[in-house]
């Protein structure tokens, strides 16, 4: 019988320890970003907005490298998510024993201070619901052995003109022959430099972590009306994997998002969704784990 809890516990590790040096990677000494932008053949960089969808993307590309390395090391084949709206990201299958899969989705969001950070972890709609099926899921969601965040927490560059986040620039170190001070591109103008560190990055400051899914879930939905768990919003607690369910366990965070706003309770009288966890705990009557609710919960009524 294949021990899956092994599986996860070398796995968790692993992938842990590999976060350590991703910081490395993608930064600077002096914490910037370590992409500038990006190149055309005639050497003219073109820097990048801080927009998140952009920025998020690009931190994707810069540390798929390191991931295939990652898999190629740990023992597993890395399979990426066949659609754009498929849930994982990243599906890592043992090479040796291909019924043992993680699902590790990454998660980019910028610090809106210096304690709090946010995102979502997925659908609790068709994939969560139906484990057994296949839609808008790489493999059926109980096929997984454990689902992990990849979570990279960054700092935006605040510009004063936003138009600065898209300058040319051509520098000295390349060698560039093409372009000058005054040359311009269309109507835009190509701007010399001395090497590429003077280029501002427009994120810094990066925190890495790793942590199962439900350990970092909260009681609320990540993105308005949408069927998306939202993540807890203290950094801290973030890294440290200590959300509403950490305590509670994973079948409580399981049971909970598979009957949000669907099972319903009686309160003054009136039949209301249940969407918090202190009613949730309440309607399955057990209001004793009440002190084992973990931070980022919604504020208990009393």
């Amino acid at each position: 019988m294949i021990n899956k809890t092994k599986y996860r516990s070398e796995f968790e590790t692993a992938l842990g320890e590999f976060i350590n040096d991703l910081k490395k990677y993608v930064s600077t000494e002096s914490g910037d970003w370590s992409i500038k932008g990006f190149i055309d053949i005639y050497k003219n960089i073109y820097t990048i907005s801080s927009d998140t969808k952009i920025v998020s993307k690009i931190l994707e590309i810069h540390i798929f490298p390191e991931l295939l390395r990652f898999a190629d090391k740990a023992g597993y084949n890395l399979v990426l998510a066949e659609k754009q709206n498929y849930y994982p990201d990243l599906t890592f299958v043992n090479k040796k024993e291909d019924s043992i899969k993680f699902a590790v989705d990454l998660k980019t969001t910028f610090r809106r201070n210096d304690n709090s950070a946010g995102f979502t972890l997925g659908s609790h709609g068709a994939y969560f619901k139906e484990r057994d099926k296949k839609k808008n899921i790489q493999f059926p969601y109980n096929e997984y052995s454990g689902h992990y965040c990849l979570g990279i927490i960054y700092t935006r560059v605040d510009f004063e003109d936003d138009l600065a986040e898209t300058e040319i620039y051509q520098v000295n170190e390349l060698e560039g022959k093409y372009g000058g001070d005054q040359d311009p591109i269309g109507e835009r103008k190509v701007t010399k430099i001395e090497n590429l560190k003077s280029i501002t990055s427009v994120i810094k400051d990066f925190d890495f972590f790793v942590a199962p899914k439900w350990k970092i879930a909260s009681d609320s939905r990540g993105s308005g009306n949408t069927a998306n768990i939202g993540s807890v919003k203290d950094i801290t607690d973030l890294k440290t994997g200590n959300g509403v369910f950490s305590k509670l366990g994973e079948d409580w965070f399981d049971e909970y998002w598979i009957n949000y706003g669907v099972a319903t309770m009686i309160k003054d009288g009136k039949s209301i969704p249940i969407t918090n966890i202190w009613d949730f705990l309440e309607f399955k009557g057990r209001t004793d784990l009440f002190d084992k609710v973990g931070n980022g919960a919604k504020k208990r009524k009393e």
